[in-house]
This record gives C-alpha cells, structure tokens and sequence, in this order.
C-alpha cells in the first residue's frame, strides 16, 4: 500500500499531538495533585465528587450563619446579664426602702439612686451592636425603642420582630430579642389583674393574686373593672362586695376571712391582711407588667413621704415588690433562653465540622491522585513522546537516494 508524504506527514503529526496531550494530561494531575479533574477522567468518581462538593458547601454557609448568630446572640446574652443584675440592685434597693427606720430624706436618696439606674437601665435596652444596630428593637434596627414620654411611662418604638437564622437541615435559631418581650411583657406576679389603692385605706392588707379560672364563665362589663368595698358586718368583721364598673354586685361575702379565695364572673382572687370596715379599693386587666414602669411607680411612691407611710403605700409597695420580682425572673428567664440558644449552635457548629471531616475524607478517596501511579504514567507518556519524535525525524530525513549507489 502507498502512503503519500502529506498522509505520512499528518499521520506523525497527530501521533505527536495525542502524545503531547497525553504528557500535558500527566503533568496536569501531578500539579494539581488531583487523580478526577473532569467527569470524562472517572464519571462515577465525578458524581460523587460533586455530591461532596455540594454538602461541604452547605456546611459552609451553616457554619457561616452561625457564627453569625453566635455573635448577634453573645452580645445580647451580655446586655441581658448586666441588665438582670442592674434590676436585681434596684429591687435590693427598694426592699431597703421598706425599712421603718427609714426617714424621707432617706427614701429619697433611694428614689434618686434608684433615678440613676432607671436611666442605665434604659441606656443598655437601648444599645447598639459594631453596625449601629439596635438590638432590642425587634425589625426597627435603626429605630431607638426605648424613650419616656412627658409624663414618665416609658414608650417602646420598636417592634416583636425576631430574626432567625438557618443552622441546619430545617433548625433555625433566634438572632435577636425584641425589646417589648425582655423589658416589658414580663407576666403580672398576681395573674390577671392588678389592684390600684385608695387614698383613706386603713386595714393592711393586699390583692396577693387575680386571676381568670374559669374562662366560660367570665363575662366582661366594659371597661373592666371591679370595685372591693369592704364593710362592717355587724358581727366583729367585715363584709365584702364586688361590683363591677356597672355598679352591678357580682358576689358579697359576708364574713371576709383572708384564708378563703373570693370567686366573681369566672375570677379567684386572694386577699391576705386585714382590712377594716370603710376599705375600698379597685382591680383592673394586667395580664403583663413593664419593669421600667414599675420603677418609675416605686419612685414616685418613695417621693411621696406622706403617702409611704400609710397603709395605701404599704400595699402599693408590696405589689410592685411582687412585680419587680416576676420582672427580675423574666429578664433571668429571657437571657437564660440566649443562653441556650447559644450553648445549641456550638454544638450545631461541631456537627458540621465533623461532618465536613468526613466529607473530605471521602473526596481524597475519590479524587486524590496516587503520586507513585502518576510519575510512572507520565514516564510513560513522556518516553512515548520521544519515540514517536525520534521516529517521525528520522522517516522524515529518509531519501531514496541514500540508497542509490
């Protein structure tokens, strides 16, 4: 068979191409340290490959939005601890206040201290993260969410939004606590309800607990409101009426005993003390307390020396002791929530490093090249390239007259 010269030429050109390539292919994986670069190279080792690729990559970004969380949720943790044990002083404060040994001008040193913390207290739910954020404004984060109006009642601007944060197959965890929930929805200590005294009160005495047991039975008369006249019942003791803000009787008890709970319109409430012939006080809906509020209250009420030493303000400072003690629980029970939220991430976060672990274990199984198997293949090919050069050179510089004498 007759082989023309382009054919012959073409022939060893491609040959030394395909052996280039093939050389080109070695080095390749030799640099790259990878035995699959393209799914031709090994299609069943390339699909698990890129399943690997896709579950290191999840992980990542979980990992990612951990540690974002980890430190939206630290710095709150750390604010919710120095506000519980700001609260926790103020409380401490105003139990001192409650001393008999105490003048006016004594209260009012504590109401002014007291003053000072309030304010501090208003300055950490108003704080800011490295962004200027506000952590304690719910969505607004670029809303301020804690200001007192003109008459002293602490107003929240922000809102009850909660932001959450994927760090697993279908586990999202909170990143923030919106205001109105740590500072200001903390649950009322006596139920429902919450009483207001009246000035001429004479027994000691006080609404312990309200609350609605009997929620079928419990109508509402609005505004809700019940009035407690208490009245001398001829025997030695005293007579209870309830009314509502209709004025309409509701229950009467004619001998009023502290130990006995008192039922109206679906309502137990408890009465402990003992109040006198001529009492009177009122009870309206307070299903949720505000502990800046609640401050704000105790120091009026220590600004008032006449008030503090008469039954009237005795009750009052027992129910905001009641209440501030609920609120200091609730801001513990909050940050105690931040806590564990916390404490359940890092365990997320070493699940994903350990299965990342795993991961890249398998991918070197499937994609990492044996060196030994590789230098031997690119000697190989390299040695091939040669041959075929050599060869093509010398049938190149092959002549018939060489062989013509």
């Amino acid at each position: 068979m007759r082989i023309s010269t382009a054919q012959m030429f073409t022939q060893n050109t491609n040959n030394i191409l395909n052996k280039q390539s093939a050389v080109n292919a070695a080095t390749q994986k030799i640099s790259s340290g990878k035995r699959v670069e393209t799914s031709g190279d090994d299609p069943v080792a390339a699909l698990g490959i890129d399943n690997l690729n896709q579950k290191n990559a999840l992980a990542d970004q979980y990992i990612k939005n951990i540690d974002y969380a980890n430190n939206r949720l630290a710095v709150t943790e750390s604010k919710l601890g120095s506000a519980e044990n700001l609260v926790m002083s103020m409380r401490d404060q105003l139990l001192r206040a409650n001393s008999g040994a105490l003048s006016a001008a004594d209260r009012q040193t504590i109401a002014d201290e007291l003053k000072v913390s309030l304010e501090e207290l208003q300055s950490i739910a108003n704080s800011q993260d490295e962004n200027g954020n506000y952590l304690f404004a719910g969505y607004k984060t670029d809303t301020q969410p804690f200001s007192f109006d003109n008459s002293g009642k602490m107003i929240y601007s922000g809102d009850s939004g909660v932001r959450t944060s994927g760090i697993a197959s279908g586990v999202t965890v909170n990143t923030n606590v919106p205001g109105d929930h740590a500072f200001m929805n903390a649950p009322n200590a006596i139920g429902d309800f919450s009483a207001n005294y009246l000035a001429g009160q004479s027994g000691e005495f006080q609404l312990k607990s309200a609350s609605i047991t009997n929620p079928g039975a419990h109508t509402v008369v609005a505004p809700e409101n019940y009035t407690f006249n208490f009245t001398d019942n001829g025997a030695g003791g005293v007579q209870l009426e309830v009314q509502d803000s209709a004025g309409t009787v509701l229950t009467t008890v004619a001998n009023f005993e502290s130990a006995t709970p008192v039922t109206f319109n679906g309502i137990e409430t408890k009465i402990v003390g003992t109040p006198a012939a001529g009492d009177s006080f009122t009870m309206a809906p307070e299903t949720q307390t505000s502990i800046f509020d609640s401050f704000n209250q105790a120091i009026a009420l220590l600004e008032d020396p006449d008030k503090m030493t008469t039954p009237q303000g005795q009750s009052e400072l027992a129910q905001l002791l009641d209440k501030t003690k609920s609120e200091t629980n609730h801001l513990g029970s909050v940050r105690g929530e931040t806590g564990i939220s916390l404490k359940s991430i890092e365990r997320y976060k070493s699940n994903h490093q350990e299965e990342k672990l795993v991961n890249n274990s398998a991918l070197s199984l499937l994609e990492d090249l044996d060196y030994a198997s590789a230098i031997t293949e690119f000697e190989k090919q390299q040695l091939a390239l040669n041959a075929v050069s050599q060869t093509f050179s010398r049938v190149n510089s092959t002549s018939l007259f060489d062989y013509l004498r």
